[in-house]
């Protein structure tokens, strides 16, 4: 693949793209109807399930980047699609034209999933400054990833099944309410096995993005965070971009805003697993300040998030909330200094 002219590396990559748009519409129907089926509920299935099968693509992109020795592909994959992401929330929310997105999808699991994201978030700084220690080859940081992830999932569910507080019901308020009936063995595993195949196909795709990826950044000489931060982190969270314009064109508002809140939670991973996958020692340590501005950029665009959840504002700017506003002016002006500074 290294090898490869910047025309084939280009074609493969728009290819991948297209496989991983296919998959993610797909898996949008396949989850909403499992979260019915299982009676997991569409905030939990959305965030652990949905979030963490169209993570795919990305988490095998960054493995791929960091055992290949590209340390700030592979960090600026992760935390450039956790930047996107929350971005494509605010697109959805332009969709969904009744109310604000984050109104109507009034959840205390999604609510939970985005301060445990923050949370996340602020480890690689935490790692950063302190010495590049490694635990065979692993930064003792990653491992904090792993668990705090764990625990997450574990405190999620049981916000749900325990919740000691819940959002104001309103009138434009969309609660989770199943479409299908609960049980149906052979009609859920049937399910499982789709979702399996789809989870699949966005494997190979994102390995065949991670490697293009790197082919085009060589070609084209722009910068792999430039690349990974934008080009390989935008097309391995298309699944997240399509599965939410679906899930809310289906009503299964709750299902979209768990899908890209617990897939940001999940993207975390991707920085641990490179880790891992990095053999020449800690991989904070070994990235430039660029990825770290959209760490930072990522924790106020989720805190915006938050703070709209929270709010709940009905109607707002071109009957968005404040929050979706917010968030596209944040990722557009980062996206416009990432650009300058790599480009500069």
């Amino acid at each position: 693949m290294s090898e490869l002219p910047l025309s084939a590396a280009t074609v493969l990559f728009l290819a991948a793209a297209v496989i991983i748009t296919f998959a993610g519409i797909r898996m949008a129907e396949t989850a909403d109807r499992l979260a019915d089926r299982t009676g997991i509920g569409e905030a939990l299935f959305g965030g652990v399930l949905l979030g963490g099968s169209t993570s795919i693509p990305g988490i095998v992109a960054s493995m791929t980047a960091g055992a290949g020795g590209h340390a700030e592909l592979a960090f600026s994959n992760a935390i450039g699609g956790i930047a996107a992401q929350t971005f494509f929330l605010a697109i959805a929310d332009i969709v969904y034209r009744r109310a604000n997105l984050e109104h109507a999808a009034a959840s205390l699991t999604n609510l939970t999933q985005a301060g445990l994201l923050v949370s996340l978030l602020s480890l690689p700084f935490a790692a950063v400054t302190l010495p590049a220690l490694s635990v065979a080859g692993v930064h003792p940081v990653s491992l904090l990833v792993f668990a705090g992830y764990v625990f997450g999932v574990r405190l999620a569910a049981s916000a749900k099944q325990d919740p000691m507080w819940g959002p104001k019901r309103t009138s434009e308020t969309r609660l989770d309410v199943p479409q299908e009936p609960k049980g149906g063995r052979r009609t859920v595993i049937r399910l499982f096995l789709r979702f399996a195949v789809l989870a699949a196909l966005l494997a190979v795709a994102g390995y065949l993005t991670a490697v293009t990826g790197v082919a085009i950044a060589d070609r084209t000489g722009l910068g792999q965070t430039l690349v990974g931060a934008f080009f390989t982190a935008i097309s391995t969270s298309i699944p997240e971009l399509v599965t939410t314009i679906a899930a809310v064109r289906r009503g299964a508002l709750t299902l979209a805003v768990g899908g890209i809140i617990g897939g940001n939670m999940f993207d975390m991973l991707f920085i641990a697993s490179a880790d891992v996958a990095y053999r020449e020692g800690s991989i904070y340590h070994a990235v430039s300040d660029l990825p770290y501005f959209l760490t930072a950029l990522s924790i106020l665009m989720t805190m915006v998030l938050m703070l709209g959840m929270l709010r709940r504002e009905r109607y707002g700017i071109a009957n968005i909330g404040f929050e979706s506003a917010l968030v596209m002016a944040l990722y557009l002006g980062g996206v416009a200094a990432v650009v300058a500074s790599g480009i500069g």
